[in-house]
Protein backbone atom coordinates (compact mmCIF):
# COMPACT_ATOMS: atom_id res chain seq x y z
CA UNK A 1 0.00 0.00 0.00
CA UNK A 2 1.40 3.20 -1.18
CA UNK A 3 0.34 5.61 1.67
CA UNK A 4 1.54 9.34 0.35
CA UNK A 5 1.15 12.18 2.00
CA UNK A 6 3.24 15.69 2.10
CA UNK A 7 3.71 16.76 5.55
CA UNK A 8 2.47 20.56 6.03
CA UNK A 9 4.01 22.97 7.59
CA UNK A 10 6.89 20.09 8.57
CA UNK A 11 9.83 22.34 9.97
CA UNK A 12 7.22 24.51 11.93
CA UNK A 13 5.36 21.90 13.34
CA UNK A 14 8.10 20.23 14.44
CA UNK A 15 10.25 22.85 15.97
CA UNK A 16 7.06 24.09 17.96
CA UNK A 17 6.64 20.92 19.71
CA UNK A 18 10.29 21.79 21.56
CA UNK A 19 11.55 18.14 21.26
CA UNK A 20 14.59 16.48 22.79
CA UNK A 21 15.36 13.09 24.19
CA UNK A 22 13.79 13.06 27.51
CA UNK A 23 10.66 13.98 26.50
CA UNK A 24 7.41 11.91 25.28
CA UNK A 25 5.40 13.21 22.28
CA UNK A 26 2.06 11.95 20.77
CA UNK A 27 1.19 12.27 16.95
CA UNK A 28 -2.41 12.40 17.10
CA UNK A 29 -2.63 11.86 13.18
CA UNK A 30 0.09 9.71 12.63
CA UNK A 31 -1.03 9.24 8.92
CA UNK A 32 1.73 8.10 6.64
CA UNK A 33 3.98 9.02 9.35
CA UNK A 34 5.90 11.95 7.63
CA UNK A 35 5.69 14.20 11.30
CA UNK A 36 6.37 10.61 13.47
CA UNK A 37 9.43 9.35 11.91
CA UNK A 38 10.91 12.85 12.50
CA UNK A 39 9.92 12.77 15.93
CA UNK A 40 10.51 9.46 16.61
CA UNK A 41 14.44 10.30 15.89
CA UNK A 42 14.53 13.27 18.10
CA UNK A 43 12.12 12.18 21.42
CA UNK A 44 12.55 9.42 24.18
CA UNK A 45 8.84 7.73 23.05
CA UNK A 46 6.57 8.73 20.20
CA UNK A 47 2.93 7.33 20.34
CA UNK A 48 1.49 7.49 17.08
CA UNK A 49 -2.30 7.24 17.09
CA UNK A 50 -4.41 7.33 13.76
CA UNK A 51 -8.22 5.97 13.38
CA UNK A 52 -7.69 5.41 9.59
CA UNK A 53 -6.63 1.22 9.56
CA UNK A 54 -4.79 2.02 6.25
CA UNK A 55 -2.58 4.17 8.07
CA UNK A 56 -1.60 1.69 10.59
CA UNK A 57 -0.55 -1.02 8.73
CA UNK A 58 1.65 2.24 7.16
CA UNK A 59 2.81 3.17 10.31
CA UNK A 60 3.91 -0.39 11.27
CA UNK A 61 5.90 -0.49 8.05
CA UNK A 62 7.37 2.59 8.14
CA UNK A 63 8.33 3.06 11.67
CA UNK A 64 8.72 -0.64 12.41
CA UNK A 65 12.43 -0.28 13.02
CA UNK A 66 11.93 2.17 15.91
CA UNK A 67 12.05 0.82 19.37
CA UNK A 68 10.84 4.01 21.10
CA UNK A 69 7.41 3.80 19.09
CA UNK A 70 4.02 2.43 19.75
CA UNK A 71 1.55 2.46 17.34
CA UNK A 72 -2.25 2.51 18.28
CA UNK A 73 -5.67 2.84 16.10
CA UNK A 74 -7.75 4.79 18.08
CA UNK A 75 -9.55 8.43 17.42
CA UNK A 76 -7.68 10.59 18.82
CA UNK A 77 -10.41 11.85 20.79
CA UNK A 78 -9.53 9.16 22.78
CA UNK A 79 -6.49 10.50 24.06
CA UNK A 80 -6.58 9.30 28.03
CA UNK A 81 -7.74 5.95 27.03
CA UNK A 82 -5.27 5.65 24.31
CA UNK A 83 -2.03 6.85 26.96
CA UNK A 84 -3.60 4.21 29.36
CA UNK A 85 -3.06 1.68 26.52
CA UNK A 86 0.58 2.73 26.06
CA UNK A 87 0.93 3.07 30.27
CA UNK A 88 1.40 6.76 29.58
CA UNK A 89 0.23 9.10 32.04
CA UNK A 90 1.66 12.71 30.93
CA UNK A 91 2.81 13.61 28.01
CA UNK A 92 5.07 16.31 26.60
CA UNK A 93 3.71 17.40 23.36
CA UNK A 94 0.77 16.66 21.04
CA UNK A 95 0.62 17.09 17.18
CA UNK A 96 -2.84 16.97 15.88
CA UNK A 97 -2.57 17.66 11.40
CA UNK A 98 -5.97 18.09 11.21
CA UNK A 99 -8.13 17.14 7.84
CA UNK A 100 -8.14 14.54 5.02
CA UNK A 101 -4.54 13.13 3.91
CA UNK A 102 -3.30 13.01 0.06
CA UNK A 103 -3.60 9.67 0.45
CA UNK A 104 -7.57 9.86 1.72
CA UNK A 105 -8.31 12.08 -0.93
CA UNK A 106 -6.08 10.08 -4.03
CA UNK A 107 -7.49 6.87 -2.94
CA UNK A 108 -11.05 7.40 -5.13
CA UNK A 109 -13.16 3.88 -3.11
CA UNK A 110 -12.62 6.31 0.05
CA UNK A 111 -15.13 9.07 -1.38
CA UNK A 112 -13.42 12.05 -0.45
CA UNK A 113 -12.75 13.52 -3.72
CA UNK A 114 -15.00 15.60 -6.16
CA UNK A 115 -12.60 15.13 -8.92
CA UNK A 116 -12.74 10.71 -8.41
CA UNK A 117 -16.15 8.89 -8.90
CA UNK A 118 -16.95 5.97 -6.13
CA UNK A 119 -19.23 5.28 -4.05
CA UNK A 120 -20.00 8.24 -1.45
CA UNK A 121 -18.41 7.13 2.23
CA UNK A 122 -15.94 10.06 3.52
CA UNK A 123 -15.14 7.72 6.71
CA UNK A 124 -11.66 8.78 7.68
CA UNK A 125 -11.93 5.14 10.14
CA UNK A 126 -13.52 3.12 7.23
CA UNK A 127 -16.47 2.15 9.34
CA UNK A 128 -19.82 3.77 10.64
CA UNK A 129 -21.98 6.20 9.60
CA UNK A 130 -21.35 7.59 6.02
CA UNK A 131 -21.95 10.19 3.60
CA UNK A 132 -24.55 8.00 1.86
CA UNK A 133 -26.19 7.96 5.01
CA UNK A 134 -25.91 11.58 5.35
CA UNK A 135 -27.22 12.44 1.67
CA UNK A 136 -30.09 10.08 1.82
CA UNK A 137 -31.54 10.33 5.37
CA UNK A 138 -31.32 13.43 6.59
CA UNK A 139 -33.82 15.63 5.95
CA UNK A 140 -33.98 18.76 3.89
CA UNK A 141 -33.38 20.61 7.09
CA UNK A 142 -30.76 18.84 8.34
CA UNK A 143 -28.96 18.49 5.08
CA UNK A 144 -29.51 22.94 5.02
CA UNK A 145 -27.98 23.13 8.10
CA UNK A 146 -24.62 21.63 7.76
CA UNK A 147 -24.15 22.95 4.42
CA UNK A 148 -24.35 26.35 5.77
CA UNK A 149 -22.77 26.12 9.10
CA UNK A 150 -20.00 23.50 7.77
CA UNK A 151 -19.02 25.10 4.16
CA UNK A 152 -21.86 26.08 1.55
CA UNK A 153 -23.44 28.60 2.46
CA UNK A 154 -24.55 30.72 -0.05
CA UNK A 155 -26.59 27.80 -1.92
CA UNK A 156 -27.24 25.48 1.27
CA UNK A 157 -31.07 25.14 0.54
CA UNK A 158 -31.08 24.93 -3.26
CA UNK A 159 -28.46 22.15 -2.56
CA UNK A 160 -30.21 20.54 -0.18
CA UNK A 161 -33.58 20.98 -2.03
CA UNK A 162 -31.91 19.26 -5.14
CA UNK A 163 -30.72 16.38 -3.42
CA UNK A 164 -33.94 15.56 -1.25
CA UNK A 165 -35.42 15.73 -5.06
CA UNK A 166 -33.04 13.63 -6.70
CA UNK A 167 -33.07 10.86 -4.04
CA UNK A 168 -36.89 10.55 -4.52
CA UNK A 169 -36.42 8.29 -7.49
CA UNK A 170 -33.40 6.93 -6.48
CA UNK A 171 -30.74 6.86 -3.88
CA UNK A 172 -27.75 9.16 -4.43
CA UNK A 173 -24.92 6.63 -4.20
CA UNK A 174 -21.88 8.36 -5.54
CA UNK A 175 -19.53 11.10 -5.33
CA UNK A 176 -20.32 12.25 -9.28
CA UNK A 177 -23.96 11.82 -8.56
CA UNK A 178 -23.59 14.31 -5.98
CA UNK A 179 -21.33 16.46 -7.72
CA UNK A 180 -23.80 17.02 -10.42
CA UNK A 181 -26.78 17.69 -7.77
CA UNK A 182 -24.23 20.22 -6.76
CA UNK A 183 -23.47 21.50 -9.94
CA UNK A 184 -27.22 22.09 -11.07
CA UNK A 185 -27.86 24.20 -7.72
CA UNK A 186 -25.51 26.69 -8.84
CA UNK A 187 -25.93 29.56 -11.07
CA UNK A 188 -23.13 29.61 -13.73
CA UNK A 189 -21.11 32.58 -12.71
CA UNK A 190 -20.54 31.75 -9.08
CA UNK A 191 -18.80 28.48 -10.78
CA UNK A 192 -15.88 30.32 -11.65
CA UNK A 193 -14.17 30.50 -8.77
CA UNK A 194 -13.54 27.04 -7.75
CA UNK A 195 -14.82 24.18 -8.09
CA UNK A 196 -18.61 24.41 -6.80
CA UNK A 197 -18.63 20.99 -4.81
CA UNK A 198 -15.88 21.52 -2.45
CA UNK A 199 -17.31 23.38 0.24
CA UNK A 200 -20.46 20.84 0.25
CA UNK A 201 -17.89 17.48 0.05
CA UNK A 202 -16.10 19.09 2.94
CA UNK A 203 -19.39 19.81 4.44
CA UNK A 204 -20.55 16.45 4.62
CA UNK A 205 -17.09 14.99 5.73
CA UNK A 206 -17.39 16.95 8.63
CA UNK A 207 -20.46 15.83 9.75
CA UNK A 208 -19.79 12.04 9.08
CA UNK A 209 -16.26 12.34 11.33
CA UNK A 210 -17.63 14.69 13.66
CA UNK A 211 -15.01 16.60 13.25
CA UNK A 212 -15.17 20.07 14.55
CA UNK A 213 -17.06 18.44 18.07
CA UNK A 214 -14.02 15.86 17.86
CA UNK A 215 -11.65 18.50 17.96
CA UNK A 216 -13.06 20.91 20.71
CA UNK A 217 -13.09 17.94 22.81
CA UNK A 218 -9.70 16.62 22.38
CA UNK A 219 -8.19 20.13 23.42
CA UNK A 220 -9.39 19.98 26.39
CA UNK A 221 -8.82 16.24 26.95
CA UNK A 222 -4.89 17.09 25.89
CA UNK A 223 -4.37 20.21 28.06
CA UNK A 224 -4.98 17.55 31.02
CA UNK A 225 -2.65 14.90 29.79
CA UNK A 226 -0.14 17.48 28.94
CA UNK A 227 2.97 17.81 31.87
CA UNK A 228 4.00 21.23 32.59
CA UNK A 229 5.93 22.65 30.22
CA UNK A 230 4.32 20.31 27.10
CA UNK A 231 3.35 21.97 23.91
CA UNK A 232 0.28 21.19 21.80
CA UNK A 233 0.63 22.21 18.01
CA UNK A 234 -2.41 21.74 15.31
CA UNK A 235 -2.64 21.69 11.99
CA UNK A 236 -5.56 23.00 10.47
CA UNK A 237 -7.04 23.21 6.73
CA UNK A 238 -9.99 25.54 6.67
CA UNK A 239 -11.52 28.79 9.30
CA UNK A 240 -13.79 26.39 11.00
CA UNK A 241 -10.84 24.29 12.69
CA UNK A 242 -8.80 27.04 12.85
CA UNK A 243 -11.32 29.55 14.79
CA UNK A 244 -11.81 26.17 17.29
CA UNK A 245 -8.14 26.24 18.18
CA UNK A 246 -7.65 30.15 18.25
CA UNK A 247 -10.65 30.72 20.54
CA UNK A 248 -9.20 27.72 23.00
CA UNK A 249 -5.87 28.49 23.39
CA UNK A 250 -6.68 32.43 23.65
CA UNK A 251 -9.23 31.42 26.84
CA UNK A 252 -6.13 29.24 28.24
CA UNK A 253 -4.13 32.04 27.65
CA UNK A 254 -6.35 34.75 29.34
CA UNK A 255 -9.26 32.99 31.00
CA UNK A 256 -9.89 35.90 33.42
CA UNK A 257 -14.09 36.83 32.96
CA UNK A 258 -14.09 40.09 34.64
CA UNK A 259 -16.03 42.89 33.00
CA UNK A 260 -13.21 44.88 31.02
CA UNK A 261 -13.84 48.28 33.22
CA UNK A 262 -12.10 46.01 36.25
CA UNK A 263 -8.86 47.88 37.05
CA UNK A 264 -7.99 44.75 37.98
CA UNK A 265 -8.70 40.89 37.78
CA UNK A 266 -11.18 39.33 40.63
CA UNK A 267 -12.81 36.69 39.17
CA UNK A 268 -9.66 34.39 40.19
CA UNK A 269 -8.89 32.62 36.73
CA UNK A 270 -4.97 31.65 36.52
CA UNK A 271 -3.82 31.45 33.05
CA UNK A 272 -3.00 27.88 31.85
CA UNK A 273 -0.11 28.69 29.60
CA UNK A 274 1.11 30.85 27.06
CA UNK A 275 1.22 30.88 22.88
CA UNK A 276 4.54 30.58 21.89
CA UNK A 277 4.06 32.33 18.73
CA UNK A 278 0.34 33.90 17.48
CA UNK A 279 0.34 31.67 14.10
CA UNK A 280 2.31 30.11 10.85
CA UNK A 281 1.32 29.57 7.83
CA UNK A 282 2.95 28.03 4.84
CA UNK A 283 6.39 29.68 2.82
CA UNK A 284 5.83 30.47 -0.67
CA UNK A 285 8.06 28.01 -1.38
CA UNK A 286 6.37 25.20 0.34
CA UNK A 287 3.25 26.70 -1.32
CA UNK A 288 5.22 26.12 -4.87
CA UNK A 289 5.87 22.48 -4.10
CA UNK A 290 2.24 21.38 -2.50
CA UNK A 291 -0.43 23.41 -3.03
CA UNK A 292 -2.62 22.02 -1.26
CA UNK A 293 -0.78 23.34 1.94
CA UNK A 294 -2.49 26.67 0.99
CA UNK A 295 -4.99 27.02 3.47
CA UNK A 296 -2.99 25.10 6.74
CA UNK A 297 -1.99 26.85 9.68
CA UNK A 298 0.08 26.20 12.70
CA UNK A 299 -1.09 27.33 16.21
CA UNK A 300 1.08 26.03 19.37
CA UNK A 301 0.03 26.05 22.99
CA UNK A 302 2.04 25.44 25.76
CA UNK A 303 1.00 24.36 29.33
CA UNK A 304 2.34 26.37 32.27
Amino acid sequence: MEFNHKSVLFDEAIDSLNINKDKIIADGTAGGGGHSREIAKRAKRLIAIDQDPDAIKVLHERLGGFDNVTIIQNNFENLKEVLDEAGVEKIDGLLLDLGVSSFQLDTAERGFSYHKDAPLDMRMSKSGFSAYDVVNTYSEEALSDILFRYGEKKFARRIASNIVRARESKPVETTFELVEIIKASYPQKAMRDSHPARKTFQAIRIEVNAELERLDRTLDTALECLDGGGRISVITFHSLEDRIVKEKFMKWQNPCTCPKEFPVCVCGNKPKGRMPFKSKAPSDEELRENPRARSSRLRCFEKF
